[in-house]
């Protein structure tokens, strides 16, 4: 049940396939197939970040079993993808991790 949102201020070029690839991301990642990934891109927001318009994203990664010991893995890629394909760089970018417990999680009537 792994989801990845980017919330950004660039307007991505292409969004089918940045979402596209962030869902692929997401998926190798965390190690899981990308039929259970739930992505979502949300490009051209007002956002400042230290007080300036200049490119910069919110992203939240959210995972049952997200290993926390790998983030700093998981900031270095997502951090990567958005500065190749959205030009915004590593220091404008904040990423909110979360391991979520399979009962707080619902899916297709129930919960995982």
């Amino acid at each position: 049940m792994p989801f990845i949102k980017v919330e950004t201020n660039v307007i991505a070029p292409d969004e089918e396939a940045c979402l596209k690839g962030l869902s692929a991301l997401a998926a190798e990642l965390l190690g899981k197939p990308e039929a259970y990934v739930l992505a979502e891109l949300e490009s051209g927001k007002k956002l400042l970040f230290g007080g300036t318009g200049d490119p910069a994203a919110f992203v939240t990664l959210d995972s049952i079993g997200l290993p926390e010991d790998r983030t700093p893995e998981f900031s270095a890629a997502i951090s990567g993808y958005l500065n190749r394909e959205l030009s915004i760089p590593a220091n404008r970018v904040y990423i909110a991790f979360g391991d979520i417990k399979r009962h707080l999680f619902g899916w297709d009537g129930g919960t995982f």
